[in-house]
């Protein structure tokens, strides 16, 4: 059974409207640093929210539960990275971007069997060296809670069993702990906000 399509409202944007696809949303905002936007399950609500105007905030998603102002921003003067993988485990790709411009910093695979928490740790931790190499203190944006929480014990808790697949994204994953257990770094790895920021910037464009 298929996905249910999602409605795209953009308030700020190159262009802005309702639109039917998130490829037809992504062209509107991608790169465009004060874009916003939501998705929504009818186009009714998508409609009233259009009609309605940009939310404020704290209105920007029912599931926010905290009280926004709106200096409640991410801060432009990063990189944002995102993975995407066609199954789970699957083909999998990770990418890092400018989060002000979305100009494309690095970009790994695809790798034929992997996972997409597997991806967002790589992704962070090539973020990581990345800036690091660089002396650049800024920092990185990820949306995925588990890849920040193997970050933080330097340790991909992955269940995917090693073989002759995926035997390079596996080494790949051994170097990136290695790396994390050798090298400090400076550069706060921030939780992007989706509910009300939008898709982050690394995104592949695949919902």
């Amino acid at each position: 059974m298929g996905k249910k399509p999602k409605f795209y409202v953009v308030w700020k944007g190159r262009e802005t409207g309702i639109f039917h696809s998130w490829d037809a949303c992504e062209k509107q905002v991608k790169g465009f640093e004060t874009a916003r936007f939501k998705s929504y399950e009818t186009e009714n609500e998508a409609r009233e929210a259009f009609s309605a105007g940009v939310p404020p905030f704290n209105k920007a998603a029912k599931s926010v539960k905290k009280s926004f102002d709106p200096a409640y921003q991410p801060i432009m003067n990063s990189i944002s990275v995102d993975a995407a993988c066609s199954g789970n485990p699957g083909v999998m790709e990770y990418q890092g971007v400018e989060t002000s411009t979305g100009r494309l910093l690095f970009h790994q695979g695809p790798f034929p069997e992997g996972t997409v928490n597997i991806g967002e740790f790589l992704a962070i931790v090539h973020g990581l060296g990345y800036l690091k190499q660089r002396n650049i203190d800024i920092p990185i944006y990820t949306d995925s809670k588990t890849a920040m929480a193997w970050l933080k014990k330097k340790k991909a808790n992955t269940k995917l069993e090693a073989n002759h697949i995926n035997a390079d994204l596996m080494l790949m994953l051994g170097r990136a702990e290695d790396w994390l257990k050798r090298n400090s770094w400076n550069n706060p790895v921030l939780k992007w906000d989706t509910a009300v920021w939008g898709e982050i910037p690394a995104d592949f464009g695949r919902k």
